[in-house]
């Protein structure tokens, strides 16, 4: 039975606003789409207990998205977002170190520690520029994804509805009387947490840690050896292993493309879900259509594809 503006969850009992899709306080489906019978998009419906670790959570994140999505949605404030943007980095750097490792400097093989730390430097150089270059990238792509999302589900008014006004919001959450046959009380929880919006989409881009060890080994396998006579040489030899006719280039940037495109798309669908206890095909359209056209803006549209 509901009221205006309101669904009663059928298995708690407990009120739940009438454009809610799960109940906020037991996680029962209020209402099914076709696409949520899908493994990869149904929508989890468990008692939470605790937060998984950081290690299970991101082998969630690659092997069941929904689920951990569903458990980061219960704690925001320890969603590891921030830290997979340091991993991605340090991944970042240890790829710009594979393409310093195709470099033979003779001057400098007489003597180990001086190479050892050229290729600190090196590693520190590339781990720093890929931390200020995807911290830049994720929060455009997160702040598109958002405006995606505003216009297929109204993303920033259901995140304003459930998390804006933190004061009023706690203060009916305490004045509101739980069904007397409710065991799910502890679900108030998360109204009375901030959104942490950030934190939590940033999590989409956990797949990125995985092709930037894949773009490594490519890079590691296919980049040819140079051998340069002295350091002075360091910086056009690096340019010609960046050569964007190399067709080892072109794998790499199809790769990010695929992934940026398609796979970080759909965790960001999953995560607004959650956020916003929304409709999941509408943000999935609106999520695949911004990943495609970055995906073609960032990759295809590269020299190393169509070689000019």
């Amino acid at each position: 039975m509901s009221t205006t503006g309101t669904l009663r969850c059928p298995r708690c009992g407990n009120e739940n606003r009438a454009n809610y899709f799960t109940c906020t306080f037991c996680g029962k489906r209020l209402r099914t789409e076709k696409i949520e019978n899908f493994p990869l998009f149904r929508r989890i419906e468990e008692e939470w207990m605790a937060p998984l670790g950081f290690f299970k959570t991101l082998l969630f994140l690659f092997i069941n998205p929904a689920r951990a999505f569903w458990d980061i949605n219960h704690l925001r404030k320890s969603s590891p977002g921030y830290l997979i943007l340091l991993f991605n980095s340090l991944a970042f750097g240890f790829e710009g170190l594979t393409i310093f490792s195709h470099i033979y400097i003779e001057e400098l093989m007489s003597t180990m520690r001086l190479p050892i730390l050229l290729s600190l430097v090196v590693f520190l150089t590339f781990f720093l520029f890929g931390f200020v270059f995807q911290s830049l990238l994720y929060l455009f792509l997160i702040w598109l994804y958002g405006k995606g999302a505003n216009y297929s589900v109204n993303f920033s008014e259901r995140l304003e509805q459930r998390f804006g006004r933190e004061s009023i919001e706690k203060q009916q959450y305490k004045e509101r009387e739980l069904s007397p046959f409710s065991i799910y009380k502890g679900g108030t929880l998360l109204q009375k947490q901030k959104a942490y919006k950030m934190k939590m989409m940033m999590c989409a881009f956990a797949p990125l840690l995985l092709i930037n060890i894949l773009n490594a080994i490519i890079l590691w396998i296919g980049l040819p050896n140079v051998s340069i006579a002295s350091i002075s040489q360091i910086d056009d030899t690096f340019f010609t292993l960046l050569s964007p006719t190399s067709p080892v280039w072109a794998t790499v940037h199809i790769i990010e493309f695929i992934a940026m495109s398609f796979w970080v798309p759909i965790l960001i669908t999953i995560a607004i879900r959650e956020l916003s206890n929304s409709p999941t095909l509408r943000v999935l359209i609106s999520s695949l259509v911004i990943g495609i056209l970055v995906g073609i803006f960032f990759y295809l549209l590269r020299p190393t594809i169509f070689g000019y």
